[in-house]
């Protein structure tokens, strides 16, 4: 039975209990999704301790990027808005931060709560650092652990949220090897490497994000990074400057399948990052018959960007390649929308770290397609998913951000209405997602 869609009700989408999206036959557009929040957060986080003056333009405002600047302003950084998307952070110099009067409150900022804690353990700062309910669940012991052998006196709570750092200790270089890919870990240990006597090498498994190197290169730091290894040689200053912040691929993401789903005559995405290690996404769907163009490729910065061209397409479901896993591992939501929708079974293997997101997204998802009738196996490590077809329901996000703006899109479609409950942090990586969506065609209604 469908679901009755209701009235449109006028409130902000952070404030609404939930969505109605319904099918639709086509959706089109020129669109500019906001800037990219892990860029946005390190800008924050290496502006605060740079010897001069950071610019920032294409700042993303959301709740997560927001409470990184609250913490860093915490610690004696004075911040000024310049404009709707545009920041100058103005530190009290690399030894100058200060320890804060109350706790540290990252919110729902898995990547504010690792790399700050990275940064504050070698200054000297005492500081205790936690979040909402959600990332109070989430390991903290990966990046606590090799920040003690640097020589941090760093507690946890059971290995997980609050943080306790207890300054004073001097660091010291490490060679660390990690045993899952992951960029919030490598970046933690480049930024203590800041303050870290001799040269810090962090090795991989896997390619993850470079944002932190590649940033960290442009504002002056002996940094040198492959697909293998990234290292540090400190202690180091970092100068001031200007840093451009290009469109969030994992924003973009929402749309590209969407684009694959619905846009007959095409659409485009504006001003996209197009980092190596980000795009994982890209491959997977055109593995699938996804018709993605690169337009005008181009630097903004230290970061590629592009425009992506975006057809309507016939998908098949895959084995998705290994490798690709880590590259894609924030879009899997949507990627797993795009399964449903394809024809054949489509099986995601090596993806563990799904578990310890904003929710455990291989069981979020799962039980989000399987309330709309696809038929899914979840794995330890993935999941397979058999496509062809979504029916109407009602589904929980389960407080998830990118699982709600991954059903939205599965709604367009379904074959009739899915009620989403629970959007209320989709603000925290995407504000204005609900009205990007409806101007591209989404039919998408706000619950109270």
């Amino acid at each position: 039975m469908g679901i009755e869609s209701p009235s449109r009700v006028e409130i902000a989408e952070t404030g609404c209990s939930g969505w109605v999206t319904s099918p639709v036959e086509r959706i089109e557009g020129h669109l500019k999704v906001p800037g990219d929040k892990s860029i946005s957060h390190r800008a924050l986080l290496l502006g605060a301790v740079a010897a001069g003056p950071l610019e920032v333009e294409g700042f993303l405002d959301s709740a997560d990027c927001r409470a990184t600047r609250a913490a860093v302003e915490a610690l004696g950084v004075r911040i000024e808005t310049l404009g709707v998307d545009r920041l100058r952070v103005i530190g009290p110099g690399p030894r100058g931060l200060r320890n804060p009067r109350t706790t540290l409150d990252l919110g729902n900022s898995g990547t504010g709560i690792r790399l700050l804690t990275g940064l504050l353990a070698g200054l000297g700062i005492r500081a205790e650092l936690t979040g909402d309910a959600s990332l109070r669940s989430r390991p903290m012991e990966r990046i606590a652990a090799p920040l003690r052998q640097m020589g941090a006196d760093i507690r946890t709570d059971a290995g997980r949220p609050p943080v306790e750092l207890a300054g004073g200790n001097a660091l010291t270089a490490i060679d660390y090897e990690m045993p899952v890919a992951s960029a919030q870990v490598k970046s933690a240990i480049l930024l203590a490497g800041l303050s870290a006597r001799g040269t810090t090498v962090v090795r991989q498994p896997a390619v993850s994000r470079d944002h932190t190197e590649r940033m960290l290169q442009s504002l002056g730091a002996p940094v040198d990074f492959d697909q293998q290894c990234a290292s540090i040689t400190g202690p180091c200053v970092l100068n001031g400057g200007r840093i451009g912040v290009p469109g969030d691929f994992s924003s973009a993401a929402f749309f590209i399948v969407a684009g694959l789903l619905r846009a007959g005559e095409g659409m485009l995405i504006r001003d996209v990052g197009i980092n190596s290690t980000r795009i994982g996404l890209l491959d997977i769907l055109r593995a699938m018959g996804g018709r993605i163009a690169i337009h005008k490729p181009r630097q903004l910065g230290a970061e590629p960007v592009a425009d992506l061209w975006v057809e309507r397409s016939l998908l098949e479901g895959i084995d998705v390649p290994p490798d690709l896993v880590p590259l894609a591992i924030d879009e899997f939501p949507v990627l797993f929308v795009a399964a449903a929708a394809a024809q054949g079974i489509t099986r995601v293997r090596g993806a563990a770290e799904l578990r310890v997101k904003e929710s455990d997204r291989i069981a979020s998802m799962a039980r989000a397609l399987a309330a709309v009738g696809v038929r899914v196996h979840e794995t330890e490590d993935g999941i397979d998913i058999e496509g062809g077809s979504i029916g109407p329901g009602a589904v929980d996000s389960a407080g998830d951000h990118r699982v709600a703006m991954s059903m939205a899109v599965a709604g367009l479609v379904a074959q009739g209405p899915i009620r989403i409950n629970d959007v209320s942090h989709v603000g925290t990586s995407f504000p204005g997602f609900a009205e990007l969506a409806r101007s591209a065609g989404f039919a998408l209604e706000d619950l109270a």
